[in-house]
């Protein structure tokens, strides 16, 4: 579904964001990129979709490589969730929704809204499929919450029915049961669909609850590629370190009822 071959991605002012990465990513897997910060997670998610462009290397979607004059055919196979959400806050749920169909459109029946019955046959089914209800169609985003304007953001996602689903930090300003729903909710719709996900995440926790899949970055490598039972607090030094303050500090804030035994485990080797 999805092929990576030695991309690497060096910005104008020298910041080497990845460094040959090789990854593929086979049909139906929940794959979750893991990392902290700045280790180059949406860079490569970036690349898939043709947003940003590898200094070396290629990017292939379902064979067809990844460049200007396939653009066109390709975006529309290629779901999006966002961290942000990158709703319209003053449209409604059902306007957003239906805007996951405008790649398909012509200009001017997107310009004047003129959607299909069909397509807001399948914006309701949507809604409702993500546990939103039938009184949510014409409410306005901005009164929704963040989990609920991230369930609508994944409804928009599945629009056109993509094969393939990029979620850049879809729950990173959720709160943990939330971001629990929610990752729930993604990995149920894709499966139900037979869908490729590639997840970027940095809660250790939640990519081994998820993934089918999980590969690990740092500063723009690979430093881990396996399934979340392979993943042991040994791996946890090669991802963070073992002064990643960052880390230390997010498993502090776990409630101990809550946390994991693996987390526990890496939170113990990162002293």
């Amino acid at each position: 579904m999805l092929n990576f071959e030695s991309v690497a991605m060096r910005y104008a002012d020298g910041t080497q964001a990845l460094g040959g990465v090789s990854l593929q990513v086979p049909v139906g897997q929940f794959c979750v990129v893991l990392g902290s910060s700045g280790a180059g997670k949406s860079t490569l998610l970036r690349m898939a979709n043709g947003l940003v462009k590898p200094t070396q290397g290629t990017v292939q979607v379902e064979g067809v490589r990844i460049a200007a004059d396939s653009l066109a055919h390709i975006r529309p196979r290629i779901g999006m969730i966002h961290q942000q959400f990158n709703l319209v806050l003053r449209s409604t749920v059902a306007e957003n929704v239906l805007a996951g169909a405008l790649p398909t459109m012509p200009t001017w029946r997107a310009l004047l809204g003129l959607f299909t019955d069909e397509a807001r046959r399948k914006a309701c089914e949507l809604v409702a499929s993500v546990g939103l209800q039938e009184q949510h169609l014409l409410r306005r985003v901005s009164e929704l919450s963040g989990g609920q304007q991230q369930r609508v953001g994944i409804a928009r996602a599945f629009m056109l029915e993509p094969p393939l689903v990029l979620a850049d930090e879809p729950v990173a300003s959720l709160d943990p049961q939330t971001s629990h729903d929610v990752l729930s909710l993604l990995r149920r719709q894709a499966r139900e669909r037979g869908t490729t996900v590639l997840c970027s995440l940095h809660q250790i926790e939640l990519a081994c609850e998820f993934a089918d899949r999980i590969v690990a970055l740092r500063h723009g490598a690979v430093v881990f590629d396996g399934p979340p039972a392979a993943f042991d607090p040994r791996v946890f030094d090669a991802i963070y370190g073992r002064g990643d303050e960052s880390v230390r500090s997010r498993g502090q804030g776990m409630r101990p009822e809550t946390a994991s035994p693996l987390h526990a485990a890496a939170l113990e080797l990162a002293q």
